[in-house]
């Protein structure tokens, strides 16, 4: 089984991924990450963004939750091997669920923005599981982080995320066969590039609120000032 090197520019612990049978991807991440990279560091972020645009659909499909004529649209740029990330959707998100979207006066809209390789492969296998099967995969990858992201080696990180992920339904086969799509990369990659060149997507986890840039961190306070009053003005 050869390895793959994926991303010799990138940090050490995302340098190198053992991918059977995925030259294609191991290409196009080498060529397109870092210099998307880089442009998410240098742009900056504007307060408000046009709420049409960014709800426009993609190539890809949203992963959303709640009532899509809520008055309230959050939508979330996140990147799974966050710990930021995966601290809001563990302890943060389960309360603004409860208070707002579950009561139909928000609904949120999680879309992904990987910085790395381990990301992106992770995210490419959570569009491989079928509809209805990404959210609840996405959610599970945030609950056990630590047990598949930070792994020393590559070849450990793979095996981790498939013990992982095949309890979806994924064999092996069709895991390699995911993480070797390039038309699902290319629109990872094409949703990353329009979070950071039109939305200015700098940082994970990244919040809009109706078009709005929910400044601090992602708290629920910091949630509640801004949707509240968006919730009294359509009153």
């Amino acid at each position: 089984m050869p390895n793959t090197t994926i991303f010799r520019t990138l940090a050490n612990t995302c340098s190198r991924m053992s991918i059977a049978g995925a030259m294609a991807l191991a290409v196009a991440l080498t060529l397109a990450l870092p210099s998307l990279e880089s442009q998410a560091q240098r742009k900056k972020s504007p307060d408000q963004v046009d709420q049409a645009e960014i709800l426009k659909s993609e190539a890809l499909k949203d992963i959303a939750v709640g009532d899509a004529n809520a008055p309230v649209t959050i939508v979330e740029y996140a990147s799974l091997t966050c710990g930021h990330c995966a601290t809001f959707h563990t302890q943060v998100y389960p309360k603004l669920k409860e208070k707002y979207i579950d009561t139909g006066k928000a609904r949120i809209i999680m879309r992904e923005f990987p910085l790395n390789a381990r990301a992106y492969a992770a995210s490419m296998i959570t569009r491989c599981v079928g509809d209805g099967g990404s959210l609840p995969l996405v959610e599970g990858l945030f609950e056990t982080q630590k047990d598949w992201a930070f792994k020393r080696t590559n070849q450990e990180f793979k095996q981790a995320l498939f013990d992982f992920t095949k309890q979806a339904g994924l064999s092996e086969d069709d895991f390699n066969k995911c993480l070797g799509n390039s038309k699902l990369l290319n629109d990872l990659t094409a949703q990353f590039t329009k979070a950071s060149e039109v939305f200015g997507v700098d940082a994970t986890p990244a919040f809009f609120i109706n078009g709005k840039r929910l400044r601090g961190g992602p708290t629920l306070d910091n949630f509640v000032s801004v949707i509240d009053p968006m919730l009294a003005e359509k009153q």
